[in-house]
């Protein structure tokens, strides 16, 4: 399973409705460490189809939603669980790191 685009408008539904745990990835185009895990995440989201579900907010084109959250650097990934976040990691990670994160929360 592929990663989700979710905007301002679809976030309630796609991430705080979800019955499975969503990991959203808070990015933007121009971001390099975005980018850098971007892979990662994709692959992450194949693995671990059923499980959680990885979502990807693009500040710059939905910029309500990270406001919300009071994301302050990107990349900014949030774990929601029965639509709270229960966990939160700034900045780029391996695919390791990343998995074993998930884990943990999911």
């Amino acid at each position: 399973m592929a990663t989700v685009k979710v905007t301002d408008s679809s976030f309630d539904a796609d991430v705080i409705g979800s019955e499975t745990p969503v990991l959203v990835d808070f990015w933007a185009e121009w971001c390099a460490p975005c980018k850098q895990i971007a892979p990662a995440l994709e692959e992450v989201s194949d693995e671990l189809s059923g499980k959680v579900t990885i979502a990807k907010v693009n500040i710059d084109d939905d910029p309500d939603t990270p406001s919300k959250f009071h994301v302050r650097a990107i990349p900014t990934l949030m774990i929601f669980k029965g639509g709270e976040v229960v966990a939160t990691k700034s900045g780029a990670m391996t695919k390791t790191k990343l998995t074993e994160w998930i884990n943990e929360h999911v």
